[in-house]
């Protein structure tokens, strides 16, 4: 019984795909999401504190848990071109759902404040069908099905034609996480926070797997690894009005994916990759006063030191080292308004440098959910002192496509060293929404 409802959570979990700035989450649940993700400095929620800044769950006084789940959709767009051909594939996936769950254990008066929780806090995934509608096939046969009339987008083309066919990805990241917050003094607190990780990848087609001369790159079944790191907080509270913080989320480091590859003639094979969850570091910034309570972050991912994301390029057998990021800045900023009775109104926005450089814009296909502004309304109905219900909307764009050039193992040379295809683009863009509620239970007497 308790093996299979082991199995469910992860399965809930594993359903949602929400890529926002690189891969990372902007924020967690509604009240954090509504805010643009800022907490480090400004914690109104436990889930956001859990999430930002363990020390800022000192702020809490009383035993608190918090569920949120939100509707998330997305709708990338994947264009390419190679000489006449050119064409936009639409990804096809659908919507995800998104749970989180948080506890925060407290009590006024004392130094020592717990937490425990369980976040969705990275995901990607796409799912752009086969476009058949192409001329020949690598060897040179026409294609009788072939219509010129009709657009063909040449990178899902089948593998037989020169293209990667029917592309899907599926990326999740499960972070379960035990904090503890201890007050140094009755304005400034420490914390601490030890994570288990557990993560899920699949794609189709693998090319981080070796390719085959006859049948291209396989597609993989959903492979799963664990990981562990930490997260430390610093967290000060003037009694004034004026909030700092500051967190430091060490690289979370992942046992390799072991993938079981199937190739198009149905031959196997078996690889591995190695994926981890870059460090980042948060400053904050918050200011309450009267009715309004300010909220500013800014964040630093470090991909360039990460595995699976500082490699790029091919190897000597044809297979991808890596998704080749760059280091990333975060800009969340939130304001929230008390004037009107039992309902705080929310709004935030989010800002995300693109992790993708041009020219291995090729490679990160698996991976196109790049946001780079994100816009966040919510609000919350305090139904009475232990009961309250939170709402977000969100929506997002990535701005100007992510653009490149379509690559090649076999056009690789000294002086075109990622086998860059003459004539040819790359490029992908998307938009996102979501609907997110949650409700939070505080363990206190109505008389509080």
């Amino acid at each position: 019984m308790k093996t299979n409802l082991f199995n469910y959570v992860l399965l809930l979990f594993s359903t949602f795909a929400f890529s926002q700035a690189g891969h990372i989450m902007q924020g967690v649940g509604a009240i954090n999401m509504s805010m643009g993700g800022a907490a480090t400095a400004q914690p109104l929620d436990i889930s956001g504190a859990l999430q930002w800044n363990p020390a800022s769950i000192s702020s809490f006084d009383y035993q608190t848990i918090k569920l949120d789940v939100g509707l998330f959709s997305s709708s990338p767009e994947l264009s390419s071109s190679f000489g006449p051909l050119s064409g936009t594939t639409m990804d096809d996936r659908g919507t995800s759902i998104m749970p989180n769950i948080a506890y925060v254990w407290a009590k006024e008066g004392s130094k020592h404040t717990f937490g425990a929780s369980a976040f969705g806090i990275s995901g990607f995934g796409v799912t752009f069908p086969e476009d058949s509608n192409y001329p020949q096939d690598i060897l040179g046969n026409p294609n009788p099905n072939y219509n010129p009339n009709q657009s063909s987008n040449p990178i899902n083309f089948p593998q037989n034609a020169g293209g990667f066919g029917h592309i899907e990805s599926d990326y999740m990241l499960l972070q379960v996480s035990l904090s503890y917050a201890y007050e140094i003094t009755d304005k400034f607190s420490i914390g601490v926070q030890p994570n288990i990780n557990y993560a899920a990848l699949q794609l189709m087609p693998n090319p981080t797997a070796n390719p085959s001369m006859t049948a291209g790159y396989p597609a993989t079944n959903k492979a799963s690894a664990i990981g562990y790191g930490a997260q430390f907080g610093l967290f000060y509270d003037s009694g004034f009005g004026l909030k700092l913080g500051a967190s430091y989320k060490t690289t979370q480091k992942f046992q390799e994916f072991e993938f079981d590859n199937t190739y198009l003639d149905n031959s196997m094979a078996t690889s591995k990759f190695q994926m981890d969850y870059p460090a980042i570091l948060s400053f904050g910034l918050g200011y309450s006063v009267s009715d309004v309570d300010l909220a500013l972050d800014f964040r630093r991912v470090d991909y360039e030191n990460t595995d699976g994301f500082s490699k790029t390029g091919w190897t000597q057998t044809g297979s991808v080292s890596g998704f080749g990021w760059q280091n990333i800045s975060i800009l969340s900023a939130g304001l929230q308004y008390k004037g009107i009775s039992k309902l705080p109104l929310r709004i935030g926005y989010t800002y995300s440098s693109n992790p993708i450089p041009e020219e291995v814009t090729f490679f990160n296909v698996p991976a196109t959910a790049v946001i780079k502004n994100a816009f966040q309304f919510g609000l919350s109905y305090e139904v009475n002192s232990n009961w309250k219900i939170d709402g977000v909307y969100h929506y997002g764009d990535s701005g100007d496509a992510t653009k490149g050039q379509m690559l090649s193992p076999f056009a690789v040379s000294p002086s075109n060293p990622l086998g860059k295809i003459a004539g040819s683009s790359i490029s992908y863009d998307m938009t996102t929404s979501m609907i997110m509620l949650g409700v939070s239970y505080t363990f206190k007497k109505a008389t509080d």
